[in-house]
């Protein structure tokens, strides 16, 4: 899955690197581009589908998520199309939900390398390595990341989240981290090289610390809700309905599963 806004730059190197042996559909949302952003991704052979107006990079998400489960994709991969994160590392994320080892996988900017010298602002890292830091407490998880735009989910796992009751901004990212590990979804990471150029996509300042206070709060909500001490809608499902229905580890009979691809 690829939710698109104002990607024209980015989009060929994007769309090359995805591997159509393996990838079934690419549904592309576009969130009413100011750029050539659409026309690009028919001349690329792809179908986009257009926001009329702009509903925010988690309501982009939404799309991409519903259309993918309508295609009735196994797997489902969302990469952003600002050629941030290796389009590359598709087959290789599919493949560890495929074969049942995990339900989500998170291509991961921190593991195995200096995000710094490769290119990542150090300001960016230093929030990344905080917030990620107050999100394992909370969660009570140990990923190294919680903030990539290159993600895959199994089927099972996204179609029992309500990801509709997610914020429509940037912490729809967090949100649905927080949705699957109530779940009790089994969550791996791959290192992802990281790969920053002018025209890749940035927030600015302002929306950077509004994205990090809502981590913060999203972080709190869990804690709260988990204990009864807060109401949070996004997180009040059924956890232990929705673990009885996750894959269970082993091989499956046909790994060459279908997969929705979508970026960042």
């Amino acid at each position: 899955m690829l939710p698109a806004y104002n990607a024209e730059a980015t989009l060929s190197r994007t769309v090359a690197e995805l591997d159509r042996d393996v990838i079934d559909e690419v549904v592309l949302v576009d969130d009413a581009s100011s750029d050539q952003t659409v026309s690009l991704a028919r001349e690329l052979g792809l179908e986009p589908i257009c926001h009329d107006s702009n509903k925010g990079y988690g309501g982009n998400q939404k799309t991409c998520y519903r259309q993918a489960l309508e295609l009735g994709a196994d797997v489902i991969v969302m990469v952003h199309p600002d050629y941030q994160y290796s389009p590359l590392l598709v087959p290789a994320m599919a493949s560890m939900i495929a074969y049942g080892e995990y339900d989500m996988v998170l291509g991961s900017r921190i593991l195995a390398q200096n995000s710094v010298a490769r290119g990542m602002p150090r300001y960016k890292y230093i929030s990344n390595r905080f917030l990620t830091f107050a999100e394992n407490i909370a969660l009570s998880q140990k990923l190294s990341e919680y903030h990539t735009g290159l993600r895959a989910f199994s089927s099972a796992l996204l179609g029992s989240l309500p990801i509709e009751r997610n914020s429509d901004d940037f912490v729809f990212d967090n949100q649905i981290i927080a949705q699957a590990v109530a779940a009790g979804a089994r969550i791996g990471e791959v290192s992802c090289p990281t790969r920053y150029a002018a025209d890749s996509s940035s927030i600015n300042l302002r929306r950077s610390i509004r994205y990090g206070l809502g981590v913060l709060h999203t972080s709190l909500d869990y804690r709260l809700h988990r204990h009864g001490l807060r109401h949070c809608g996004y997180l009040d499902f059924k956890p232990g309905l929705l673990r009885d229905r996750l894959p269970e580890p082993g091989p499956v009979e046909e790994p060459g599963a279908r997969v929705s691809e979508q970026s960042r």
